[in-house]
């Protein structure tokens, strides 16, 4: 379906790195530079966070718009692309074309898209040809079968942060070039019902009656808090993309 994505030029390894929280007002290279300083500029493949209000958001609740016009504009000028999480669960026909302006906005290279319902995967591709379109973390692509399946329809592919120490699946995918893991993990690292997901999507539609749910208080389970993943083995393993995220104060995730 999809003609192969565009070859990285960085040898080595490169990171999409998170915005989550970031107020529009704050210039996004000072935002950089205060919470990736250890991050050289050139292993910055691109950024995620909320751009305006869509309905189309999952994953995280939208509260606010997180990079402006201005840090998208600068972003795209130095080669960072800017990445929209539309990973909502439940997108109809409808929801599609009422974010068609919201999607032609910011449709241009480097520019990419995180896409969980595969319908919107499809239309996207079909009327967006320049987004690169990943396969969100919240698939949960976590076998071959569904990795074989999923990249019929994605450019790349987002694998949970449990997939970091599945050394035998990771070493039988032959299309690392499509794949992100996860550079550290919060709270999703150990949960097993991930049930805050598709109550988020439910919110960011608009749903009065959608609550926000979590899994801590339907089930005991290990917090580990933030942890940090060893990337040398994956590297030389042939993977070069890695996504970052930044640890929500006094908690025990990360956005």
């Amino acid at each position: 379906m999809f003609k192969e994505a565009e070859t990285r030029q960085d040898p080595e390894y490169t990171f999409t790195v998170s915005a989550r929280s970031k107020k529009p007002e704050v210039p996004i290279f000072l935002f950089l530079r205060r919470q990736f300083g250890q991050l050289p500029l050139e292993r910055i493949e691109s950024i995620f966070g909320f751009v305006q209000q869509s309905t189309l958001y999952g994953g995280r609740i939208f509260r606010q718009r997180e990079l402006s016009d201005r840090d998208v504009a600068q972003l795209n000028s130095a080669g960072i692309g800017v990445r929209l999480a539309v990973s909502n669960h439940f997108v109809t026909r409808e929801d599609y074309e009422e974010n068609q302006e919201f999607l032609a906005r910011y449709h241009y290279k480097p520019n990419s898209v995180i896409v969980t319902n595969d319908d919107l995967a499809r239309w996207i591709a079909e009327d967006f040809p320049d987004y690169r379109i990943d396969a969100s973390v919240i698939k949960n692509v976590d076998t071959t079968k569904k990795l074989d399946k999923v990249l019929e329809t994605y450019h790349e592919v987002v694998l949970p942060m449990t997939a970091n120490e599945d050394f035998k699946f990771l070493e039988s995918i032959e299309a690392k070039d499509r794949i992100t893991l996860f550079a550290n993990a919060g709270c999703a690292f150990t949960c097993p019902s991930k049930t805050c997901y598709a109550s988020v999507s439910k919110i960011n539609k608009g749903d009065e009656d959608a609550a926000f749910l979590c899994s801590s208080s339907l089930k005991e389970r290990e917090q580990l808090g933030m942890i940090d993943f060893d990337l040398k083995p994956l590297v030389d393993m042939g993977f070069s993309s890695f996504k970052l995220l930044r640890a929500a104060p006094g908690r025990m995730t990360g956005f």
